[in-house]
C-alpha cells in the first residue's frame, strides 16, 4: 500500500506545475492563466476531451477508459485569496496581493497528475471527468459550473475532491459521512440614528449604544434559541462607527459570519437575528437595515461515497491513515453544490505541521502531490474496474 509508482515517477514535474501556479495566483472567477496552463498540461497528456470556459474559466476534460461505464467526476480548485504572501520562497507570488494560502494550487496539480497517469494507462471503464473549478474562495465556482448543467452535460455520476490540510500528519486522510462543512451566511447591519455633539447625547439618537446591545443579544441564539445538541456559531467579526472622540456618529455597522449544518436551524437563526435587531431598534429608537446573504450549503458527504473513498485512500495510505468517520467542522466549502447534485465525497489530505491555511506563510506540501494523485487514480480505477 503506497503511491503509484508511475505517479511517483514524475514527481518533479508535479513540483515544477505546483510552483509555476504558486507564483502565478489569479483570484475569484477570473482564473483564465491557470485554466489555459492547466488545458496545455492535459492537452500533453493526451486526454480525449477539453471543455473550457464552463462557470467563466473552469475546465471539465475527459478521459475515456476501456468500455462502456459511468462517468466519475474529479475536482480541483484553481483560485488563490486576496491577500499578500510573506513565505520568502523563491517562487512566492508574483501578483502583488494575491496568494495561494489554501493549497489550491497543490488541489491542481494534484488533479493533473492523476489526469496524466489515467490517460496513460486507461486501466478502468467508463468515463473521468476532471473539474478544474475557479472561485471556491468567494463567488461559489461550483455553482457557476453546476449552474450551466455540467452534471448533466458530461453525464456525471458520482463526483469526489481533496483538500490539503496542515495539522494532519503526511499522507494521512480524514473523512466523514453525512454534513462535513457548514452552511455559511453573512450579515451586514446598518443602524441609523441621529448624530450630533458629543457633549449633547440628549440631543442626539446614538447608535453605538444600539449597536453594542444588538451585538450582546445576538450572543443568546447559541445559548437559549438553539437545541444543546444542534451546532451553530454566530461571529460578529466587524464593528464600524464613529470618526472622533466628540462626535456622536449618524451611522454605523457591523457584520457577521453564520455557520450552520441544517435547513431547520439556518432558518431559525435568520429568523431570531431579524427579531432581535428589529425589537432593539425600536426600543433605542433607531433605524435598521438589515442584509442577510444566504451563501454556501452545507457540505454533505454520502455515506456509500464516503467508503469507496477510503478504500481507495487505504489503497495509497494504508488503513491506519484513514479516518472515514472524523466528524464535521465549521468551514465552508463550495463543493456542497456539487454534492446536492450528485453523490459524492471530500477528503482531507494531510501535509504534517506548518502554518494554517489562509495564513500568510502557508505553502503546499510538494510531498502530498504524489498521495492526492494516487488517490484520484486509485479511485477510478476501483469504481470502474477493467475486470
Amino acid at each position: 500500500m503506497a503511491v503509484i509508482n508511475r505517479i511517483a515517477d514524475f514527481d518533479e514535474d508535479m513540483k515544477g506545475w505546483r510552483r509555476h501556479l504558486h507564483r502565478n495566483p489569479e483570484f475569484g472567477l477570473e482564473c483564465h492563466q491557470t485554466a489555459a496552463f492547466v488545458c496545455d498540461r492535459l492537452r500533453a497528456f493526451g486526454v480525449d476531451e477539453i471543455h473550457p470556459q464552463i462557470g467563466v474559466s473552469g475546465v471539465v476534460a475527459i478521459i475515456n477508459g476501456q468500455g462502456e461505464g459511468p462517468t466519475i467526476g474529479l475536482r480541483a480548485d484553481m483560485d488563490a485569496l486576496p491577500m499578500e504572501e510573506m513565505t520568502g520562497l523563491d517562487y512566492a507570488s508574483k501578483n502583488q496581493g494575491l496568494m495561494h494560502a489554501c493549497g489550491h494550487d497543490g488541489h491542481t496539480t494534484m488533479l493533473m497528475g492523476a489526469a496524466r497517469y489515467l490517460a496513460e494507462t486507461r486501466n478502468f471503464r467508463g468515463r473521468v471527468a476532471l473539474i478544474f473549478q475557479p472561485a471556491e474562495e468567494n463567488f461559489g465556482g461550483a455553482k457557476y459550473m453546476c449552474d450551466e448543467g455540467m452534471m448533466k452535460r458530461f453525464d456525471i455520476s458520482e463526483v469526489y475532491a481533496l483538500h490539503t490540510m496542515p495539522g494532519i500528519k503526511l499522507g494521512h486522510f480524514v473523512t466523514t459521512p453525512g454534513p462535513m462543512m457548514a452552511a455559511v451566511d453573512t450579515l451586514r447591519v446598518t443602524v441609523t440614528g441621529v448624530g450630533g455633539h458629543g457633549a449633547y447625547p440628549h440631543e442626539c439618537v446614538d447608535p453605538i449604544p444600539a449597536m453594542v446591545a444588538m451585538v450582546q443579544a445576538l450572543q443568546t441564539i447559541v445559548s437559549r434559541n438553539l437545541c444543546p445538541l444542534d451546532e451553530l456559531v454566530v461571529s460578529v467579526t466587524e464593528i464600524h462607527a464613529g470618526t472622533a472622540d466628540n462626535v456622536i456618529p449618524e451611522t454605523g455597522w457591523f457584520g457577521a459570519t453564520i455557520r450552520s449544518f441544517t435547513p431547520e436551524v439556518r432558518k431559525m437563526v435568520e429568523t431570531r437575528i431579524r427579531e432581535i435587531l428589529e425589537g432593539h431598534a425600536a426600543s433605542f429608537g433607531v433605524t435598521v437595515d438589515i442584509d442577510y446573504e444566504l451563501g454556501y450549503p452545507p457540505m454533505i458527504n454520502s455515506a456509500s461515497e464516503v467508503a469507496k473513498a477510503a478504500d481507495a485512500a487505504r489503497d495509497v495510505s494504508g488503513a491506519a491513515r484513514v479516518d472515514d468517520a472524523a466528524g464535521r467542522e465549521m468551514g465552508a466549502e463550495d463543493f456542497a453544490y456539487m454534492l446536492e447534485e450528485r453523490p459524492g465525497a471530500y477528503l482531507f489530505l494531510g501535509q504534517g505541521d506548518g502554518p494554517g491555511v489562509h495564513h500568510p506563510k502557508f505553502d503546499f506540501n510538494d510531498e502530498v502531490s504524489a498521495y492526492g494523485a494516487s488517490f484520484f487514480a486509485r479511485l477510478v480505477e476501483r469504481l470502474n474496474p477493467t475486470f
